[in-house]
């Protein structure tokens, strides 16, 4: 029966491309594809070459020890903003990691969004909150503050608790309550190592044009966790979280840290960055009608810095590390990548005209059109490639070494920079001990290219689809297990 419908199927196709005289642009169109993606993975290797490069020279530097004790009085302070929702099982320990940072002066200001679950509760708890007589400026637009608290055990912790807002409405509240310079966003499902605001605030102090820096996110699942501190990195258990290592390997640390090399990095993580205060109010804060709340901001701050030609540069610095939670189902990250690709085409959008402008240096010209023509519409060709040759091979008119090379470049080429992204990760900042480990993320670097990749596009597609019908946007729920918490 199912060869039969196949076979009516290829005949009616057959006669159909012989009707319209679509013929002779099958073959062409083929190749054409092909050629998409060998650009597509020519620029990923390239990315990876110019991130050798200049991790090489960052190595060389980071191997001096960590400022020393006489600097203390030149470092700038830091507001760290931790913006909440619904995160009961993780934020106690997420903030606790916080207070134990190594530096000199901070304050953390965790930014309750109208939780729906107990995580305002679970802080009173944990931290001693009284309701404090404190006033929140208004510099930047955010939803109504309902309450600040004070931690009597630890003078530099404040929570607010707001009506609910989103993420970049969170943000914007801990901005306007923060009392120093430099502010530092990071996620509630998040701890950092506790080095990494001396690490992330080397830029500052090197360069005056410094106006943002980011550091690199880890996963935290399978990590051994006590009291808020990393005791031992390794690896998870289960399936998804071993494939995202890889991923966020290669986004991460090579990824990024080619495009800063450039000064044309288009995103710094809402996990863990670090920012001028004063340039993101006079550019407007964080824009509440965005999904991808941090490479929005990111991508104004390029535009806004070319167009009136000031000097600026945006780092990405590989040693400052932040670890944080991965989905471990299905139906989590599908909506954590829906949303990601959202973001991105929301923050693209919202900023066109840096694309190709005459002021806009490598940013609009090199950065730019490669996250619009790779990275929003990639997911789309991807899926349509797939189906095309599916297609052309059913009306019987496949070119054979155009299907062959179409395998080689979508799944050789993506095994290759996965490959390459690990060989880096190991002659750089190697974190996972043992061998066994090291073969384990091998094979993850393979098999991602069996299915899960091609799930990821199918997931980025559909936040393709939501974006271009506008579809309501919102912060979303994600579901956390906390297992690697207070883990022993």
């Amino acid at each position: 029966m199912a060869y039969d419908w196949v076979q009516q199927f290829t005949e009616l196709t057959h006669q159909w491309i012989q009707q319209l005289d679509l013929a002779p642009w099958l073959v062409p169109l083929q190749w054409l594809l092909v050629g998409y993606f060998v650009c597509l993975s020519v620029g990923y290797l390239t990315l990876n070459l110019v991130a050798l490069l200049v991790m090489r020279s960052h190595i060389q530097s980071a191997r001096t020890e960590l400022l020393p004790a006489s600097y203390a009085s030149f470092l700038t302070p830091i507001s760290v903003l931790v913006p909440a929702y619904n995160e009961q099982e993780t934020i106690a320990s997420s903030v606790l990691s916080l207070l134990q940072l190594t530096y000199p002066e901070y304050e953390v200001i965790v930014i309750n969004d109208g939780s729906k679950d107990d995580t305002l509760q679970v802080l009173k708890d944990s931290f001693a909150l009284t309701l404090s007589s404190a006033t929140c400026p208004i510099r930047l637009p955010c939803q109504q503050i309902r309450g600040i608290y004070q931690s009597s055990r630890y003078p530099n912790l404040k929570v607010i608790d707001k009506a609910n807002g989103g993420k970049a409405d969170a943000l914007n509240a801990g901005v306007n309550l923060s009392r120093f310079p430099l502010f530092c966003g990071v996620d509630a499902d998040s701890i950092l190592q506790r080095d990494s605001l001396l690490r992330i605030i080397r830029p500052f102090l090197e360069d005056p044009d410094a106006i943002a820096a980011g550091g690199t996110v880890r996963i935290a699942n399978g990590c051994q966790v006590k009291d808020g501190l990393l005791l031992k990195a390794a690896l998870p258990n289960k399936l998804l979280p071993q494939l995202q290592i890889v991923e966020y390997l290669r986004g991460f640390l090579f990824g990024r840290l080619g495009w800063s090399s450039l000064n044309a990095l288009l995103i710094i993580s809402g996990a863990f960055g670090l920012f001028k205060k004063d340039l993101v109010i006079e550019v407007g804060g964080y824009r509440h009608k965005t999904i991808g709340e941090d490479m929005e901001l990111v991508v104004r701050m390029h535009k806004h810095m070319r167009l009136q030609k000031r000097k600026y540069r945006i780092y990405f610095i590989p040693d400052p590390v932040c670890w944080t939670e991965a989905p471990e189902d299905l139906a989590t990250l599908a909506q954590q990548r829906v949303r990601w690709q959202r973001g991105l085409l929301e923050s693209l959008s919202a900023n066109m005209s840096l694309l190709f402008h005459p002021k806009s240096g490598a940013v609009g010209w090199l950065a730019f059109p490669f996250a619009l023509l790779f990275e929003a519409l990639g997911p789309a060709l991807e899926v349509m490639g797939y189906l095309f040759m599916l297609f052309t091979w059913l009306a019987g008119w496949l070119d054979p070494a155009a299907l062959l090379a179409f395998l080689v470049v979508t799944i050789g080429f993506g095994i290759l920079i996965s490959v390459v992204a690990l060989v880096l990760e190991e002659m750089s900042y190697p974190v996972y001990p043992g061998g066994r480990s090291i073969m384990r993320l091998f094979f993850m670097a393979v098999l991602e290219n069996f299915g899960y990749r091609q799930l990821n596009s199918w997931w980025r597609l559909k936040g393709l689809w939501l974006w271009a019908r506008n579809s309501k946007s919102s912060w979303g729920t994600m579901k956390r297990s906390g297992k690697w918490q207070n883990s022993k």
